[in-house]
């Protein structure tokens, strides 16, 4: 019965996985120059064209549908040439390292954490290295499968709880809850719980924040970008952008 049941879900995470090419949205940067601006630790939020990434994006009420954390260069294949590479969890092939250039044609956001040190850009690396080859969670396939039939009024306090599911085994994950359980191995936050304590100090009453670590299923690619913690790049603002020098169409058309 699990074979089968295995079997129906690679065919169906084959199937969810196609492109939807009257989708797509196009990139706002060109390759080259999101290449140059990307730092080994950055988050690379994509929006995704896929039957898959439509039920993501319903739930989450967000332009983005998937994420992956950039490693810097290094070869695809033993002795080949270095390329920017991304490690992520892709509903076929799980936890992967992949070229950039996979993403050329989408639309894409890169979020920066701050204040990490190469060490720590290290710890978070290889925790996701260590996770290559995981599988991608089917029982996720199964769950959001079905709001591709027929999406549901779903009330938007309930959204994040109806895609933070899976079986939660451990060699098991979905693109977001792995990256969730990167950064929480390193003591990053995303969007914490924020507690609000007062305390005294000095004879003088202050208040102090802390910090509650959510579940890492809880999280979704949106969070990375509405988090107060990471920054969000655009490359071509990062490039001495000055309006003045464009050059604009003068045939007056639309």
């Amino acid at each position: 019965m699990m074979g089968l049941l295995r079997f129906f879900g690679r065919r169906l995470a084959h199937f969810l996985a196609q492109p939807r090419r009257h989708q797509m949205r196009p990139s706002t940067s060109a390759p080259a120059l999101l290449a140059r601006t990307l730092r080994r630790g950055d988050v690379l939020l994509v929006e995704g064209n896929s039957r898959f990434s439509t039920a993501i994006k319903y739930l989450t009420q967000s332009t983005w549908s998937h994420a992956a954390l950039y490693i810097g260069e290094e070869p695809l294949l033993q002795g080949g040439t270095p390329q920017p590479m991304l490690i992520d969890v892709d509903v076929e092939q799980g936890v992967r390292r992949i070229p950039l250039s996979a993403f050329t044609d989408q639309h894409t956001r890169i979020c920066r954490p701050q204040g990490l040190s190469p060490m720590v850009v290290d710890q978070l690396v290889g925790f996701l290295r260590a996770r290559l080859g995981y599988s991608y969670d089917l029982k996720n396939v199964f769950d959001l499968a079905r709001y591709l039939v027929r999406q549901p009024p779903v009330p938007g306090h309930l959204r994040r709880r109806l895609i933070a599911l899976g079986s939660g085994e451990p060699t098991k994950a979905i693109c977001s809850t792995l990256l969730a359980q990167a950064f929480e191995s390193i003591r990053y936050p995303i969007l914490p719980e924020i507690e609000t304590v007062a305390a005294q100090a000095g004879g003088a009453e202050q208040t102090r924040e802390i910090l509650h670590i959510r579940n890492y299923s809880l999280y979704t690619p949106r969070d990375f970008d509405v988090s107060p913690f990471f920054d969000v790049v655009k490359p071509r603002l990062q490039q001495k952008f000055d309006y003045l020098a464009l050059q604009w169409s003068d045939d007056g058309s639309p």
